[in-house]
């Protein structure tokens, strides 16, 4: 079973609108809290089976830190309730931000929507469902990634998805889309057919590479700066059950092979059914020891996988704990990291090599850190997947810039007490300094679903940067949409 598969994150889809009479900010205008007579108002505009709620924990955040704080929760029980515009629209006249939600694990620090604001949970939208032959399916924006597999399995095919079950698959999928057989079939931009969504000024449009093309090339890549989507249209690749396993779990290292491993996975030849994740992480309860864990991933049979990774094996883990599993399964060893609440500020970076000396003064720190009572939950990722056939697909295609970066590392702290912030905004940035100090770029790049959210335009959508802010000044003038690392328009 595979430990602590993180999907390229991420995952949410923002909002806090005005209709384009408004030129003040909402932020500007809102009351600083809702009257609860805003209730029936909106229950009136709602469908019945839609609920209001005023507890955070209806719709809980992965991470605490940072976190927005909405003083109204409306759990949506169909489309039609985004799709309309009624919710939309009733935010957009009363002057009300308003945040679409679906697993809650975005993870940057500058959320701001506060008590006078509307969190949309989109949970209620979770269905996913094929065409005849199972080349195609329809995914619902508040599905997550386990529910997606599940039906997938379950029809004899595959979608690309990321890799952690609790994350909201559309979510991920709008700011790039990594994912375990994107060798085989790409980023999940690039398995999108069509969107359905709600603009900025409260219209609902369905959008594909001939209906709407320069909003759907922004929509793939930068995704929540201009819309809600209410459902997607993807690619499904037929795969009988009896063939739908792969080879994957956990290699464990001892912390003197540091410099071994790391070399291994700079020199390895990821094919097409492979992947490979490298974490610091602990052995967990009762001793919590820091250790060096590698993932390998085979989409194929067990001889095939080991053969594939025969140079990280030759290095001798400690403990072996891969197995030939199902698809269903392939996900499964990450759920704890699914725990919802508590402190979790996250720091990544994008770099172009693995670099031994750099990783042993991550561990360093990393170690350092792991003394602070309360952190040993906390943990490093990286992961590097077979870029061959996603970089046959022209960087132009799409707003997602980062087709050339080969390794995406996030430093995660994880605790409950908020008294440790300043200690782990330290250790994170440190690790990412780190990373950027030897990443082979001219300049810092960083995946959007792992960013930590001080980033600027350049550093999360590079040279997609200026096309986004002209798109921003036609589809969302007002920039209603800008908790997401803002693209303020021209």
């Amino acid at each position: 079973m595979r430990y602590l598969r993180i999907s390229s994150a991420l995952l949410v889809y923002l909002a806090a609108a005005v209709t384009v009479a408004f030129e003040p900010s909402i932020l500007d205008i809102a009351p600083l809290r809702l009257p609860r007579s805003f209730d029936d108002s909106l229950r009136r505009v709602l469908s019945p089976n839609a609920t209001i709620s005023h507890q955070l924990s209806s719709a809980p955040r992965w991470s605490e830190y940072h976190a927005p704080r909405p003083g109204t929760i409306v759990n949506v029980a169909t489309e039609r309730d985004v799709q309309t515009v009624k919710q939309v629209q009733f935010c957009l006249r009363n002057r009300i931000p308003f945040l679409a939600q679906t697993g809650g694990h975005g993870w940057i620090d500058s959320w701001h929507l506060g008590q006078n604001g509307v969190l949309i949970n989109l949970r209620g939208l979770n269905e996913t469902t094929f065409n005849t032959d199972h080349t195609q399916a329809r995914v619902q924006g508040g599905a997550l990634i386990e529910e997606v597999i599940a039906q997938a399995y379950a029809n004899d095919a595959q979608i690309l998805t990321g890799n952690c079950n609790c994350v909201g698959n559309m979510g991920a999928a709008l700011g790039g889309g990594y994912g375990n057989l994107m060798g085989l079939y790409g980023f999940s931009v690039d398995n999108i057919i069509s969107m359905d969504v709600v603009l900025a000024n409260g219209s609902a449009v369905t959008v594909t590479a001939s209906q709407n093309p320069d909003l759907w090339w922004a929509l793939r890549g930068a995704g929540p700066n201009f819309a809600i989507v209410t459902g997607a249209v993807m690619k499904a690749y037929p795969t009988p059950r009896a063939q739908n396993f792969a080879w994957t779990g956990g290699l464990y290292y001892t912390e003197d092979k540091i410099e071994q491993v790391v070399q291994a996975i700079q020199d390895l030849v990821l094919r097409e059914p492979m992947n490979v994740f490298f974490y610091y992480t602990t052995t967990g309860p009762p001793t919590f020891n820091a250790t060096v864990l590698v993932t390998p991933f085979y989409f194929g049979t067990e001889a095939d996988g080991r053969a594939a990774f025969q140079s990280l094996l030759a290095l001798q883990p400690y403990k072996d704990g891969t197995a030939h599993i199902p698809y269903t399964e392939w996900n499964t060893a990450a759920n704890t990291f699914c725990i919802k609440g508590g402190r979790k500020p996250s720091y990544g970076a994008g770099f172009s090599q693995m670099v031994p000396s750099t990783w042993r003064q991550i561990w360093n720190a990393y170690v350092d850190f792991l003394k602070l009572p309360g952190t040993q939950y906390s943990s490093i990722l990286t992961e590097c997947y077979s870029l061959t056939y996603a970089q046959s697909i022209a960087k132009s295609t799409s707003s997602f810039a980062n087709r050339d970066v080969r390794f995406n590392g996030a430093a995660i702290a994880n605790y409950q007490d908020a008294n440790l912030d300043a200690q782990a905004e330290a250790f994170g940035s440190k690790v990412r300094a780190l990373w950027r100090s030897t990443d082979g770029f001219p300049r810092n790049r960083t995946y959007v679903n792992f960013a930590f959210g001080d980033e600027t335009n350049k550093v999360v959508y590079d040279t997609s940067t200026a096309r986004l802010r002209q798109l921003k000044e036609e589809y969302d003038r007002y920039n209603v949409f800008n908790q997401w690392f803002d693209i303020p328009p021209l």
